[in-house]
């Protein structure tokens, strides 16, 4: 299973895609995989560990907030 990882901006809390950086990952089934294990990876991958952030899970899509900069990462899973 692929996860697809997505970080862009925000203006006015809305992700604005003013710039946006993309990855996919290769990992673990998702019904296997906890929330925070992919939010964990995806932090990595994306060069935020150790970073403060919110986390959100919104049914298909996890949503992680960086604490201390106007910047959303969306966190899907698929093909």
């Amino acid at each position: 299973m692929k996860m697809h990882i997505e970080v862009t901006d925000t203006f006015g809390g809305e992700a604005n895609y003013a710039w946006v950086r993309r990855k996919t990952v290769e990992c673990l089934e998702q019904h296997i995989m906890s929330n925070r294990a992919a939010v964990r990876i995806a932090k990595k991958e994306m060069g935020w560990t150790g970073e403060r952030c919110t986390t959100q899970a919104l049914g298909d899509m996890i949503e992680v907030r960086l604490n201390c900069a106007h910047i959303v990462m969306f966190i899907t899973f698929g093909e």
